[in-house]
């Protein structure tokens, strides 16, 4: 007990880098279902992957993900089985952070698109990427 009174400090400093070591992987598995921006290219490319932008009329006219086709979260569940007839397709979902995207996929999963997934990051991740993004 009197090494740990009179090494107080030492301990406090070990465990605080201890935590900043451990951070990294904490904070990644709270994405742990988002895809990344070259990881979404190869989705498209490679699977023909749809990419749904779920973000409101303005912020979607400012700017969007090359190709996107554009679904408010708001209308997602009623409309998107219309915009995209084929289950089977890969799904990537866009907001600008990645919380509304989150929020989409757990409604297109519950629809039957069993391949949704975020893009990590949203739309500022993909600009971050130097990928193109289109203006309406």
């Amino acid at each position: 007990m009197k090494f740990l009174i009179d090494n107080w400090m030492l301990i406090a400093i070990a465990l605080a880098s201890g935590g900043m070591l451990v951070w990294p992987m904490i904070s990644s598995g709270l994405n742990a279902g988002a895809l990344s921006a070259s990881g979404a290219v190869q989705l498209i490319n490679r699977e023909k992957a749809v990419v749904v932008d779920v973000r409101e009329a303005d912020e979607y006219a400012a700017g969007h993900v090359s190709g996107a086709k554009h679904l408010p979260l708001s209308e997602l569940e009623a409309k998107l089985p219309g915009l995209v007839k084929n289950k089977a397709l890969p799904l990537i979902l866009v907001c600008a952070s990645g919380a509304r995207a989150s929020r989409a996929v757990a409604i297109a999963q519950k629809l039957g698109y069993a391949q949704a997934q975020s893009l990590g990051g949203g739309l500022k991740a993909w600009k971050d990427a130097n990928l193109p993004v289109e203006k309406a």
